[in-house]
């Protein structure tokens, strides 16, 4: 089997039709490769003829296996192949060459007679994206080469943005990937804020739950003695998710310390040495003219502060925007207690009201976060406080930390997920009563 190949590589190809003349200081582009297919070397003669001031680098092959074996070492952008030859026909040359490893599209023109057209349909289901009738009409040639180019044009800028774009998709998963590693590092950060999930204020106990939707939160639950007498708690939920509420919570953190007293807001000192609380309700309004005129911020937060004496179970609260905090009785009746008020940061010079309540040996009392009783199922049904409720009294015979775990697990099989849409976290207080143990 012969081959016959040629090399025809011309500039100027355009004409007045074509794309205007590049500015002098671009460097122009390499010609297109053209590959003509025909068994009839009268055929390719014509053909080769025709484009042969059009600025292509062209080849010939006198068959199918021929221009396949071509194709291999020289990738042409166009073909224009008969398709009735001996051997391989150019239907399956064209199934062949779409198989071929390339980086860029191959533009495929078969050549068919009047009755062939009428299989036009086969010829695209084989890859071909275009025909040409024999004989061929040099201006049809033209035209059909050069909507090819334009095909190949549009692929090549394609291919470019691509390009562009996964460079940028690669770039940004390594920011991606820094940012992750230090919001991972933020986590243990704003979880250090909460320094301990548990302790036993004698005859009282004291539990938390943090539990961030993301990598970081704006929940923030805590406690902090104050005397041999009494000790404070407190939930608080930042408006918004992710990084500003979490900075929001650790400023927050430094105002109800309880590692250094001095810097503690619902805490003064006494003249003698130690300390005393202050009122609930003064804490929450200095809070309130702190974040107002200190902090400059959007965020607003909501929260629970309480003052607990332990001898005899009184509970001196405030509820700014916080969900109510619910009182499990000993004799299992749950009460909603505190009294409303608007949330902290959010307006200049409003009151706050203290609800006063005893815990009776054997009581609790939960303190949570709206990501509780918000919390949706599937159908988008919210747990609110009648689920809440329930929840608590299947788990009555739980006590401490044990409990708040107990309830992310009841809480993540109501939602179906283990993921949250919120911020999870809650305060238990648990009172058996004075000489009664404790765990």
């Amino acid at each position: 089997m012969q081959t016959e190949t040629t090399d025809m590589t011309q500039r100027g190809r355009g004409g007045p039709e074509r794309a205007p003349a590049r500015p002098v200081d671009t460097v122009p582009a390499a010609p297109r490769r053209l590959l003509v297919v025909d068994d009839s070397r009268l055929q390719r003669r014509i053909l080769v003829s025709s484009v042969s001031g059009w600025g292509y680098e062209l080849r010939e092959a006198d068959s199918g296996d021929a221009a396949l074996e071509i194709c291999r070492d020289w990738t042409p952008d166009l073909v224009i192949s008969d398709w009735m030859m001996p051997g391989m026909d150019g239907l399956q040359f064209c199934k062949e060459f779409r198989t071929l490893e390339r980086e860029t599209y191959g533009y495929f023109i078969l050549l068919t007679s009047k009755n062939e057209k009428f299989h036009a349909a086969e010829g695209l289901d084989a890859g071909a994206d275009d025909f040409l009738t024999k004989p061929v009409n040099k201006a049809e040639l033209r035209a059909r080469l050069n909507a090819g180019e334009r095909i190949l044009d549009m692929q090549a800028e394609l291919t470019r943005k691509n390009r562009i774009i996964r460079q940028t998709l690669t770039r940004l998963q390594a920011a991606h990937d820094v940012i992750d590693s230090d919001l991972i590092e933020a986590r243990k950060l704003q979880q250090s804020l909460v320094r301990e999930r548990h302790r036993v204020f004698d005859p009282m106990q004291i539990s938390l739950l943090l539990r961030p939707a993301g990598r970081v939160g704006g929940d923030l639950v805590g406690f902090y003695p104050i005397n041999a007498e009494c000790f404070g708690c407190f939930s608080i939920d930042v408006s918004g998710h992710g990084i500003s509420s979490a900075l929001m919570t650790a400023r927050l953190a430094g105002y109800l310390s309880s590692a250094v007293p001095e810097q503690n807001v619902a805490i003064r000192p006494l003249p003698g040495g130690g300390y005393a609380p202050r009122p609930p309700a003064e804490v929450v309004a200095h809070l309130n003219a702190l974040v107002l005129g200190e902090i400059t911020t959007e965020h607003y937060f909501t929260m629970v502060l309480a003052h607990v004496e332990l001898a005899t179970g009184r509970v001196a609260l405030v509820q700014a925007g916080h969900p109510h905090p619910l009182v499990h009785r000993a004799d299992g009746r749950i009460e909603e207690v505190g009294i409303p008020g608007v949330p902290v940061g959010l307006l200049p010079d409003v009151g706050f009201e203290e609800a006063v309540i005893t815990l009776s040996p054997g009581d609790r009392l939960l303190v949570g976060s709206d990501g509780i009783t918000e919390c949706p199922d599937a159908s988008g049904q919210m747990l609110d406080t009648e689920g809440l409720c329930a929840m608590l009294q299947e788990l009555r015979g739980i006590s401490g930390t044990a409990l708040l775990e107990s309830m992310v697990w009841r809480l993540g099989d109501y939602a179906g997920m283990d993921d949250f849409p919120d911020d999870i976290s809650a305060v238990l207080l648990e009172y058996p009563g004075p000489g009664r143990a404790t765990l």
